[in-house]
């Protein structure tokens, strides 16, 4: 947003919290040039990583039990992929 300082004087005070709470930059110019821009303080500190991605995810139903399906690991279908992988296996 753009303002004259004139605008800028008389308002001071609610433009600053204007500012602070829609983060907004607001230019002040005078006679049509802009002057100086008003910017919201960014809170520099780093934030934790952990819990950042908190009340972001949906569960829908049970986590735990599979849905009618048989996993890899429990038909075997996959076996073959592993194949001279275990201990003493393929070995003469």
């Amino acid at each position: 947003m753009n303002i004259n300082v004139s605008e800028f004087k008389a308002n001071c005070l609610e433009l600053i919290d204007e500012v602070a709470t829609t983060h907004e930059p607001l230019v002040i110019g005078k006679r049509g040039k802009p002057l100086v821009k008003l910017v919201p303080i960014v809170d520099e500190t780093p934030k934790s990583m952990f819990g950042y991605m908190k009340g972001t995810v949906t569960i829908h139903g049970d986590i735990l039990v599979p849905q009618d399906e048989l996993w890899s690991a429990e038909s075997g279908d996959e076996d073959d992929l592993y194949a001279g992988l275990r201990p003493g296996e393929g070995k003469k």
